[in-house]
């Protein structure tokens, strides 16, 4: 199956061109960037592959590779529905800023003023019966991966996959960081139960239309089947596209490579934000020392990031680069690698999205291509390159190895 993907790829990306582009601004090399792209997803057996450059706030590249069915032999487009993932939660939370920005949101409040009873008084929340931490949770503390808790409750901390896990703190709240999905989706929960809101309505009401999202949504729509992108494995199996049907604020979101770009951008440029909340939004609260971000929990502590000041703000996670400040958000699941990389400074971004398990093994040298050195934290996201497996079992610090 492999080969055959390969054969295809190679046959189609030259055709798979990008849909209403605007041509690549002047530092960027049209050729040798299609060229570079195409020679590695044919090296890495990436299926397909979506590419926005944003310069100085302003989307001025978009382009599909590959395809985005291969049973259909279907290209990858900029207007082709992918499932966005982690995308999801740096959306949300730039959402719930404006919710700060207007005063109907306080970061730094206790979850427990916010809910009519208290959080353990619900069924979804019932394990945390007897625990008083709980009210030690504010949003910042929910959007910025400090919460205590596992990424979810059926991941603990070295054991297998449990249905039937238990939600539980692991350290107190704020302490330090630890991805967590549950700390999103209790932030969603608290808006929805205890602030009367409709998180659906928040993304299209605030970001979705504003930004100009059309083919966005916290849940699957019918038109979305006509262009949607098929998940493809390490192997080059299709895994599908599921059709999710309840909104999660911490990953449900399909979108496309326009309309995420878009976001991007609006997010570079600070749009739908005072400079107050877009200030406070960016700024790191939480420093991260763990060696990888997964597993989230029991890996040990090194000093490798601390010289690019790698850290965690409102939903986003923030470095210095040698252009300065940056932020990113990953999007990971089978089938679906996605990644946000903007420079502040510069109003510079990539955003890449591919709906290949694959795709992460190529973003290093993606990131290259369009951003130069950026010294983004490649080891801690596990982004291993393709050509160097043997780095997956050496740790690194940025800029040591990879640009």
């Amino acid at each position: 199956m492999r080969g055959f993907v390969s054969f295809v790829v190679l046959a189609m990306l030259a055709g798979c061109v990008h849909q209403g582009a605007t041509a690549p601004p002047h530092d960027i090399d049209r050729a040798a960037l299609d060229a570079r792209a195409t020679q590695l997803m044919h090296d890495a057996h990436v299926t397909g592959l979506g590419l926005a450059v944003i310069r100085d706030g302003r989307v001025v590249y978009l382009k599909g590779y590959g395809m985005r069915d291969v049973a259909q032999q279907l290209p990858m487009q900029a207007d082709t529905v992918v499932y966005g993932a982690s995308l999801t939660k740096a959306a949300f939370a730039y959402a719930a800023m404006g919710l700060v920005d207007e005063g109907k949101l306080a970061p730094d409040a206790s979850i427990a003023g916010m809910l009519p009873k208290p959080l353990p008084s619900y069924e979804k929340y019932a394990d945390l019966a007897g625990d008083e931490r709980w009210r030690k949770l504010t949003p910042r503390i929910l959007l910025d991966h400090t919460t205590g808790f596992a990424n979810f409750r059926y991941l603990q901390p070295g054991k297998d996959y449990d249905p039937n896990g238990k939600l539980m703190f692991y350290f107190n709240p704020g302490a330090r960081f630890a991805y967590s999905g549950e700390g999103i989706n209790l932030m969603q929960f608290v808006l929805e139960e205890g602030e009367g809101m409709d998180v659906a309505s928040l993304m299209h009401d605030r970001l979705f239309v504003p930004f100009d999202m059309p083919r966005s949504s916290m849940t699957w729509r019918d038109d979305f089947s006509g262009n949607v992108a098929i998940g493809y494995d390490e192997n080059g199996k299709a895994l599908g596209h599921k059709q999710r049907g309840s909104v999660r604020a911490a990953g449900s979101m399909d979108t496309t490579l326009h309309d995420y770009a878009n976001l991007a951008a609006a997010m570079v440029r600070g749009d739908g934000l005072s400079p107050a909340a877009y200030k406070a939004w960016l700024a790191p609260s939480i420093r991260i020392h763990s060696v990888q971000q997964f597993p989230t929990m029991g890996m040990p502590d090194t000093t490798d990031n601390d010289g690019i000041g790698l850290g965690y703000a409102w939903g986003i996670g923030r470095f210095e680069s040698p252009d300065g400040p940056a932020f990113f958000k990953e999007g990971h699941d089978d089938g679906a690698n996605n990644l946000m990389l903007c420079l502040v400074r510069s109003r510079n971004c990539v955003l890449l999205l591919s709906n290949s398990s694959n795709g992460e093994s190529i973003f290093p040298a993606m990131v290259e291509a369009v951003l130069g050195k950026t010294c983004f934290p490649f080891y801690w996201n596990s982004y291993i390159p393709y050509d160097h497996p043997e780095w997956r079992k050496e740790p690194f610090a940025p800029c040591t190895r990879l640009p």
